[in-house]
């Protein structure tokens, strides 16, 4: 069996490492011990160390090949830079700030590919919008997302399943859109907007910086938007706390902390993910809706599995000898799209582990 390298042994780590195991020895660092506690998975090598510490990370990377980067976004331009001057390949799902296209030249220079916001979101409308970038001249796409508990209580009526500081960093950094051929700029949590979905009913919207590389990219597209879903509500909570001066430098990591605690997922909490992506041509429109619950069976969230799933299906799209991987430098899952061979090997890879999606078009001639 080959060998794959796992950095972060979160909520979502725990399911992309159990999925590689069936096919890998996933070696694993985390610098919490406590997250090994229970680990019964002889293809799964736990270690534990500081990944910031450039010599220890290159000694525990001796011979990989590649390495799959699950960190918070705090740390992900730092690891990944270090990472691609170690000359291994990446797969990664950190939600940094940084514009991670910067690093495409040194990627290239060191010979390695990166393949970034390989998750739910970015990551499968950037799939998505790939596949059909080609056919069609595009002139609007946008896309709506949320994980969320089954059951939501008040104040927040939400539980983070992923890293809550990342869910902070979303409230906080600034928002890039596009509209009608400019680049804007907005707040986040702003043009809170009310929808409605079957079988979950009234969910809110609001502003968040989910495009990324999309902006770089797809600069031919003058259309592009993402909104973060939530229960009605949650938004102006937020934003009252941000009127209070809790997101502020001196009250941060306080708030953080207080955060952390009441959006933490109680063990095997139900709860849900729903993404809706739109994508409008001249001659027709597109809908791809996903929704995902907490997986009984395997007692994995769903967040878990449309993060992970996606990230590991790339670690064996990248391994699979039969796809001819072409790409080198830092590569987003836009780019992947393009390829139809990759389109289809990550989304059958995803209908294999239950997550499917609903594809219906309106044709406009």
């Amino acid at each position: 069996m080959k060998n794959i390298y796992q950095i972060g042994f979160g909520l979502i780590g725990k399911t992309m490492a159990k999925d590689l195991s069936k096919n890998f020895h996933v070696h694993v660092v985390d610098i919490n011990p406590n997250a090994f506690i229970n680990l019964n998975n002889p293809n799964i090598i736990p270690s534990s160390f500081d990944v910031t510490k450039k010599s220890d990370l290159a000694e525990w990377l001796n011979g990989a090949d590649l390495v799959l980067l699950a960190v918070p976004g705090f740390l992900g331009y730092k690891i990944l830079e270090m990472l691609i001057e170690l000359e291994v390949n990446v797969i990664d799902i950190s939600f940094s700030p940084e514009n991670l296209l910067e690093l495409d030249k040194k990627a290239k220079n060191k010979g390695v590919t990166v393949i970034i916001d390989a998750g739910l979101a970015p990551g499968l409308p950037n799939l998505f919008l790939g596949h059909y970038y080609k056919e069609n001249n595009i002139d609007s796409f946008s896309y709506y997302v949320g994980g969320l508990p089954m059951n939501p209580k008040p104040p927040f009526k939400y539980k983070a399943p992923f890293s809550p500081i990342d869910v902070i960093e979303e409230y906080t950094r600034e928002v890039t859109q596009k509209v009608n051929g400019q680049l804007i700029k907005r707040q986040a949590l702003t043009d809170i907007e009310e929808r409605h979905y079957n079988n979950i009913g009234n969910l809110e919207a609001f502003n968040t910086d989910g495009l990324r590389s999309l902006i770089f990219t797809m600069k031919d597209i003058p259309n592009l938007k993402e909104k973060t879903l939530r229960f009605c509500g949650h938004a102006n909570l937020i934003i009252e706390m941000k009127n209070k001066g809790l997101f502020n430098k001196k009250s941060i990591e306080s708030t953080s902390q207080k955060l952390i605690e009441e959006w933490k997922l109680d063990v095997n909490e139900k709860e849900f993910t729903v993404l809706e992506i739109f994508i409008s041509s001249a001659d027709k429109n597109t809908r791809i809706f996903l929704y995902d619950e907490f997986d009984n069976d395997s007692k994995t969230t769903s967040m878990a599995r449309c993060t992970g799933f996606t990230a590991t299906g790339c670690v064996n799209l990248f391994n699979n000898e039969k796809n001819d991987f072409e790409f080198q430098g830092v590569v987003p899952l836009e780019i992947l799209g393009q390829n139809k061979n990759y389109f289809n090997f990550l989304i059958q890879y995803l209908n294999d582990r239950k997550i499917k999606f609903d594809i219906s078009q309106t044709s406009l001639v």
